[in-house]
């Protein structure tokens, strides 16, 4: 177990976790952004409408894995998630996220 995975836990675990339990992933670059390339089958809601669409996420009643270009953005977007009492993961980056699924 490297120092990271000591200090954070081990993600790709987690993702897996989420992944089974039928997770959404949610991309929260911008539409643009999104159209240039993602994950198939992700939702994208940019990150500054997330409180706005907060009871559509809510209605899907599963964990949700966060993305978007670098993991910034998403680790926002869980944090924002978790406060609202959805459980939520920053899935980093979507190119790496998307070999990790």
């Amino acid at each position: 177990m490297g120092l990271l995975d000591f200090l954070f836990g081990n993600k790709t675990k987690k993702i897996q976790d989420f992944k089974n339990r039928g997770a959404i992933i949610l991309d929260v670059r911008s539409k643009g952004e999104y159209d240039s390339g993602a994950i198939p089958g992700s939702k994208n809601i940019p990150l500054q409408s997330l409180n706005s669409k907060m009871s559509t996420i809510k209605k899907w009643n599963k964990p949700v894995i966060c993305c978007c270009a670098s993991g910034m953005r998403s680790a926002s977007a869980a944090g924002i998630l978790k406060s609202q009492g959805v459980e939520a993961m920053n899935g980093g980056g979507y190119f790496s996220l998307s070999k990790k699924l």
